[in-house]
């Protein structure tokens, strides 16, 4: 598979209409950001809980989508998109589990490049950008190398 449909079928491949999966995001998005909210107020702008913010926001998106019924097909080509089968199974807990790992991941790794907007609130936010952008680098790149492995032993079963 090319490069540009591994990428698409990573993004937007699984935003299907799953209200029992979008609940389950929507859940972890509520605990995640319970994570940011309920940390102390001197240290809620550090590294960990931002990284929990920015990770609920993803979830949160994602959860959205997942119970939209509108949102059925989204980024299928049209052949894929006519394949579309009203039966919908899960993949494997250990798929599962990489994606809610790597769309988790996909937020401090997008969103923490924002914070060089809060640098001139307090200049000791440089720091605090290049944390979070790496630890949602290395989330996101762990979720993806999993959901490869897990999904081609599914392959060759």
């Amino acid at each position: 598979m090319p490069l540009r449909g591994s990428l698409l079928d990573n993004f937007a491949g699984d935003l299907e209409y799953h209200p029992r999966r979008g609940a389950v995001y929507l859940a972890l998005a509520v605990a995640a950001f319970c994570c940011f909210y309920f940390a102390p107020g001197d240290t809620r702008f550090t590294s960990t809980p931002l990284i929990f913010a920015f990770g609920a926001c993803t979830l949160f998106v994602k959860g959205v989508f997942l119970c939209r019924k509108s949102s059925e097909g989204i980024g299928l080509t049209e052949t894929d998109f006519a394949r579309l089968s009203s039966r919908k199974y899960l993949p494997s807990i250990p798929n599962l589990v990489a994606q809610i790992i790597q769309d988790f991941g996909a937020g401090p790794f997008v969103l923490g490049s924002f914070l060089r907007l809060a640098r001139d609130a307090d200049p000791a936010w440089d720091s605090t950008e290049l944390q979070v952008v790496i630890a949602g680098l290395v989330l996101f790149g762990l979720g993806w190398v999993v959901r490869r492995a897990t999904k081609s032993s599914e392959i060759t079963e």
